[in-house]
């Protein structure tokens, strides 16, 4: 068959008896694992509803009036903002706040990123990758809950969907757009009227909206500004319906980081002294990692790279600043790149030459660029009320929630989070 026969072959297969064009199915329905129950001990625990809205910065609930989490937050905790960890990219924040480990210690350092040893990719687009649960190191809450006895349950998170340690939540759904929010917010009520033994006490819920419209529009845009009052209205009416259950629940509202605006005409070519039959590359934007095929090619190009360097940072993975836990000493995945190229707020790099790139971007190092900072808030019976709290670094969520529900952490089990936000929000136990 000749080769364009071929394709026009192809192409009709993929349309159906009505001739339109077939659409991969997405798969709406809700996983339980079997034969999981509750211990009577954990039957009497709290419950927590972890609220994550991609993107959604520091400021945005006051920049934009979102009334409900203002009213929300001032019956309990409010952080002036969360410390995202390094680098600033959905993926690997929302796995530091439910395991309590940087992304250089979980091994999910970035959206997309090479590994050394499997000489594979991991990216964030590709469902068999982020199902694989071989990916990730660390315990997530849920397999925390999961392995003493406490049921969880997630409507989206990162590495939900994967079998970590051999463990999922009890119930959770492949991460999709098409669920309304109604169904979403009733499918949670669902779970919180279950029988006690087969009631989830760990619940996470996700929120891309404001994300999306971030990197579209910019954080000055109408258009975050809607998407930030469908969350506002979301979250009020997801309090709203779980107070029908009779139940006290405890809600952690949380981002992964913010959003910045960039330059888009000055953007940052691939530099002249990369030889990409030297080094696999990895990233784009805000960082780029170099991986060198062969170990001695890597000096030379560090220095003829730190000569021409324009509008951005080139480090050694020996020499990356202490202060993004990124280098060669945290890199216990051996996942980070051999040669780091990180550009100055607020340029960014475009490698693959597109003709245009989003206008809004997030990924720089959070301590030097204050748009990068996330939301925390905090409210229910467990936390004091009407507190704010200056900003702490987003891996002491893993201890707040695990000290709530009383879930035991194991001491051999390295986590960076710390016990200090928990001390300092938390009511004291009776």
């Amino acid at each position: 068959m000749k080769k364009y026969s071929l394709l026009i072959f192809l192409a009709l297969a993929c349309l159906n008896s009505f001739g339109q064009i077939a659409m991969p199915v997405i798969d709406t329905t809700q996983k339980v694992e079997p034969n999981r129950k509750n211990s009577p001990a954990q039957q009497k625990k709290p419950y927590v509803i972890l609220i994550s809205a991609d993107g959604f910065r520091w400021d945005y609930a006051d920049k934009y009036h979102a009334d409900n989490l203002i009213r929300l937050r001032k019956t309990g905790v409010a952080a002036t903002s969360m410390l995202p960890s390094y680098p600033s990219v959905t993926f690997p924040n929302h796995y530091a706040m439910v395991t309590g480990l940087y992304p250089s210690h979980s091994g999910l350092v970035n959206n997309t990123f090479y590994d050394r040893d499997r000489k594979d990719f991991y990216s964030m687009g590709n469902k068999k990758k982020v199902a694989d649960g071989t990916w990730y190191g660390g315990s997530p809450l849920w397999v925390l809950a999961e392995k003493q006895q406490m049921l969880s349950a997630s409507f989206y998170w990162v590495a939900s969907e994967s079998a970590i340690e051999g463990i999922r939540p009890t119930y959770s759904y492949i991460y999709n757009e098409k669920i309304a929010i109604h169904d979403r917010i009733a499918a949670v009520v669902d779970w919180l009227k279950l029988p006690e033994a087969e009631r989830p006490h760990l619940i996470t819920f996700y929120f891309p909206q404001v994300d999306h419209a971030g990197h579209l529009f910019t954080p000055e845009s109408p258009e975050v500004a809607h998407e930030v009052h469908f969350v506002d209205s979301a979250v009020n009416e997801l309090t709203r319906a779980v107070k029908t259950t009779g139940l006290d629940v405890n809600f952690v509202f949380v981002s992964d980081h913010g959003m910045t605006k960039v330059d888009t005409k000055e953007q940052i070519k691939i530099p002249a002294a990369i030889d990409t039959s030297k080094f696999t590359i990895s990233g784009d934007g805000i960082l780029v990692e170099l991986y060198a095929k062969d170990k001695t090619s890597i000096q030379s190009t560090y220095e003829e790279l730190k000569k021409e360097a324009k509008d951005y940072q080139v480090y050694l993975k020996t020499n990356v600043p202490a202060r993004l836990h990124y280098g060669a000493a945290d890199d216990w995945h051996n996942r980070i790149g051999d040669i780091l190229l990180i550009p100055a707020w607020p340029k960014v790099f475009n490698l693959s030459n597109r003709k245009t790139i989003n206008p809004g971007w997030h990924g720089y190092d959070p301590t030097l660029v204050k748009d990068m900072h996330a939301t925390f808030y905090a409210w229910g019976p467990a936390f004091k009320k009407g507190l704010t709290i200056p900003a702490f670094q987003n891996v002491d969520v893993f201890n707040m929630v695990s000290s709530i529900l009383g879930l035991k952490i194991n001491p051999d089990d390295k986590v960076d989070g710390t016990k200090k936000l928990a001390d300092e929000i938390l009511l004291k136990k009776r």
